[in-house]
């Protein structure tokens, strides 16, 4: 019986060693993989793969892109090409915001983090790339990824204005993004 049960916990439990494969198009054009790290902050991973799973980040803006720093995208509320992009980056999904998930992951160039509002528990759908180290961030924010392949292309992502980094006219946008092992 114990045997079952623990299959059973087993096979509700996310899948590990998935990933996302994200296709830009704007000033950048090609391909980000990022590792997602069930292991450092599992119920992130699962809300990023579910939500990519779902097709909800396809058409989702780089909103916010502050050079040296990082690129933020994943309002799946406001933020679609197309729409009012003076709403993208206030909004999430129709999801719970989730508890933040702290971890000795550094913010090293490359790590993908999750964005969220003054309260530490109130991530949700949104989450940012590091152009750079940004060490200030560490413990401060969860950590959920890293990218394995494409870093050019992230640097090639438009970069907005201001200390808010807004990007202004047509941004760049994650035409698809699916879920890979």
């Amino acid at each position: 019986m114990r045997k079952l049960a623990a299959l059973l916990a087993f096979a509700a439990s996310p899948a590990l060693a998935t990933g996302l494969e994200i296709e830009v198009e704007g000033e950048a054009n090609g391909t980000i993989v990022i590792d997602l790290l069930e292991d450092v902050a599992p119920q992130h991973a699962e809300r990023i793969s579910g939500l990519a799973a779902s097709g909800a980040y396809d058409g989702v803006v780089f909103h916010r892109v502050i050079d040296g720093f990082m690129a933020q995208t994943g309002d799946v509320e406001f933020g679609k090409a197309g729409g009012d992009m003076r709403r993208a980056g206030t909004g999430g999904s129709d999801q719970p915001d989730l508890p933040a998930e702290f971890s000795d992951v550094p913010y090293d160039r490359g790590v993908v983090g999750m964005a969220r509002a003054q309260s530490p528990d109130s991530a949700n759908s949104q989450f940012f790339i590091m152009f750079d180290q940004g060490y200030f961030l560490n413990g401060q924010y969860t950590v959920v990824g890293r990218v394995t392949s494409g870093m050019d292309i992230v640097d090639a992502i438009k970069r907005g204005a201001g200390p808010n980094g807004a990007v202004i006219g047509a941004p760049d946008v994650m035409k698809t993004v699916k879920v890979v092992d």
